[in-house]
């Protein structure tokens, strides 16, 4: 399967009469936009906001990041099964709005949402603050259930993307990438001297709010499967999550995953990137045991010499992790694992809640109990009122001169499990 992602590079967003790209510069008519998300009568009221890098700007508590992307040419549309046809993605052309996205924020759905900053200590730990962001802040109605909420917040994301990125359908790119994975025989017979490796992308699907959707089917739903890279770059799988800001994995992480990329960089030169094995993560031992016992045989099935893990969240599905580690590793084939700790805020504590001596490779995404001090910023786009209650935040969190102190697991981002930011640790 071959998909050429489309760069439009965008460095500025500005409110305007017509929605449209010119000259580098995003312009959204910003009634239009709203009229847009107001269809849906779960919400009470819609906003929208942008936000710059660098500027004096806090967002919380965000509950996605999605880029905007365009099908240009090629079967299907983005965010299959959720906004397009249930069709086959990850092939033909997709425009790209690159430099900017779509945030949500309002009311709290669960207390695992995040912050945002566009300036200052906190900008550091998170991607986000590098991008132009059409903010949208939606509030829902009066006795809405959090379900509702959440599917709500999460359809305005994408309605908003998928609005956005129709401005670019006719514009020629500034940059062409080109991704290509080959039938499997094929792409043996091809680099035949090569170590065949895959990824093994564990998705969040605890439920109650912990969900995460391939093809619009909640991920808790499905077995382990076999997918093309590419279609993860066309919104084939995104968030409905609300797990903690630092580890969560956006929609825009999932479209952007950099294990993906890292593997196609190096395909055909060290390595021969196989594809994809999804699984899930589960809360019961038996599911636990069926979906890593799946991965396992599917791993060995395509004959793998290495696999790459990574996980979404913490706690439970350290279990996950390290099922998955072992398991492969006892047919065999070699692992690396993707994580972040949970160590203390002094670093001393046991970093995952599980462990295994074949867990003997392992990328950290850096500690999210470490606590940072964030500054009063001159302006707030959603609300401060749960700073104290999400994870990472306490009682005192929000300072009367409104400093904010908390741990970085509240900043969104900051220590991502696909290795998505800046933080790590190596050990001596």
């Amino acid at each position: 399967m071959r998909l050429e992602l489309g760069h439009i590079i965008i460095k500025d967003v500005q409110f305007g009469d017509n929605t449209k790209v010119e000259d580098g510069v995003l312009f959204v008519n910003k009634e239009e936009l709203i009229n847009l998300i107001k269809e849906d009568y779960h919400l009470s009221t819609v906003d929208v906001e942008i936000a710059r890098p660098g500027e004096s700007v806090r967002i919380t508590p965000v509950k996605d990041v999605v880029e905007p992307r365009v099908k240009v040419e090629g079967t299907g549309g983005v965010f299959p099964g959720v906004l397009s046809k249930v069709e086959t993605v990850g092939s033909g052309r997709t425009n790209v709005l690159k430099g900017c996205a779509v945030m949500t924020t309002g009311k709290i759905v669960g207390f695992q949402e995040g912050i945002i900053d566009m300036v200052g200590p906190g900008a550091e730990y998170t991607p986000f603050s590098k991008l132009n962001n059409v903010v949208l802040i939606c509030e829902p109605r009066e006795g809405l259930k959090q379900y509702d909420h959440e599917k709500a917040v999460r359809f305005a994301g994408f309605k908003a993307a998928a609005y956005l990125a129709e401005a670019a359908k006719n514009i020629t790119p500034e940059k062409i990438e080109t991704f290509e994975t080959l039938p499997l025989v094929e792409g043996m017979e091809k680099y035949p001297n090569l170590p065949k490796v895959a990824y093994v992308a564990m998705l969040q699907s605890q439920g109650l709010l912990h969900d995460t959707y391939v093809y619009g089917v909640d991920a808790k739903q499905i077995v382990p499967t076999i997918i093309y890279p590419t279609e993860i770059m066309d919104g084939a799988i995104i968030s409905g999550n609300c797990v903690s800001a630092c580890d969560k994995n956006t929609t825009y992480h999932h479209m952007n995953n950099p294990v993906v990329h890292d593997l196609f960089d190096r395909h055909g030169k060290d390595l021969n990137f196989v594809g994809i094995i999804l699984t899930n993560e589960n809360v019961y031992l038996a599911d636990k045991e069926r979906s890593s016992n799946w991965t396992a045989q599917l791993a060995e099935f395509l004959g793998l010499d290495g696999v790459v893990i990574s996980q979404e969240g913490f706690g439970n599905p350290d279990t996950d992790l390290i099922m998955n580690c072992k398991k492969i590793e006892a047919k065999g084939i070699k692992t690396v694992i993707i994580t972040n700790e949970y160590a203390g805020r002094d670093g001393a504590s046991q970093s995952l809640a599980d462990a295994h001596s074949s867990a003997d490779a392992v990328v950290t995404g850096g500690n999210s109990n470490e606590v940072i001090v964030l500054p009063k910023l001159d302006k707030v786009i959603g609300t401060l009122d749960y700073t104290d209650i999400i994870a990472g935040g306490f009682d005192g969190s929000l300072a009367k001169d409104g400093t904010i102190t908390v741990e970085i697991q509240v900043i969104t981002g900051a220590t991502n499990e696909l290795g998505f930011n800046k933080m790590s640790a190596r050990m001596k």
